[in-house]
């Protein structure tokens, strides 16, 4: 999943970036409303999050704008402002969720991804699966034929697209895109090695995750 932080206090940019990343998002962070406009206009995003008081353009103003593009992007606005008027302006102005400032990172983390499942029109789904291949995306645990195995965060976040996508292929360029937080070099083997490693772990036999030679990957939804 690739998350848009368009923060420009650096102490709380840094805090929330860092933790999404070790949460196993890719992440791209702009301090002011242009650049995150910019961003928004450029880059695939699953989910952003906004504040409110910005340099340059206002967060209200940067999402009316993101909307024109890309109206289901689910939206987190940050703020120190908490009074119900403020709320209610961010929602109208076209914000998913309202989170005051301070805030712990776990609300933040459990806010976003229920925005995230409510934009994948599965607002219940904390568990994604393919076969015998099951994903917990609130205990972030991972269980294959009726046994736990671990994961790095890296390998967490990679089976999660897959199983987002299962029955579908997916192109290395989309995994680097939703599973990186910055650009690689088209020749790069960084999805294979991942890949290599996260069958290891869950698919030793080649059985579950087949590769699509000139394509990309797919996780079967048969064990």
């Amino acid at each position: 999943m690739r998350v848009l932080v368009v923060e420009d206090d650096a102490k709380i940019a840094s805090f929330v970036v860092k933790g999404l990343k070790q949460e196993g998002y890719a992440v791209d962070h702009a301090s002011d409303g242009d650049t995150g406009l910019a961003l928004a206009g450029s880059t695939t995003y699953d989910a952003a999050v906004i504040d409110v008081m910005l340099p340059g353009l206002d967060g209200l103003s940067l999402v009316k704008r993101i909307r024109a593009g890309s109206p289901a992007l689910p939206v987190l606005f940050l703020s120190a402002r908490a009074s119900v008027e403020d709320r209610v302006r961010g929602l109208q102005a076209g914000g998913d969720d309202y989170l005051t400032k301070p805030f712990a990172f776990a609300e933040l983390s459990a806010r976003l991804q229920a925005l995230i499942r409510r934009a994948s029109r599965a607002p219940e789904m904390t568990r994604l699966s393919a076969g015998d291949v099951t994903l917990d995306l609130v205990t972030r645990t991972v269980v294959v034929a009726g046994s736990t195995v671990e994961l790095q965060p890296r390998e967490f976040a990679l089976l999660e697209y897959l199983l987002r996508h299962a029955g579908r292929p997916v192109t290395k360029t989309m995994i680097l895109e939703h599973v990186w937080d910055y650009s690689f070099d088209p020749q790069t083997n960084i999805v294979d090695v991942v890949i290599s490693r996260l069958r290891g772990k869950i698919d030793p036999d080649k059985t579950r995750i087949e590769t699509l030679r000139g394509v990309g990957y797919v996780i079967k939804t048969t064990a």
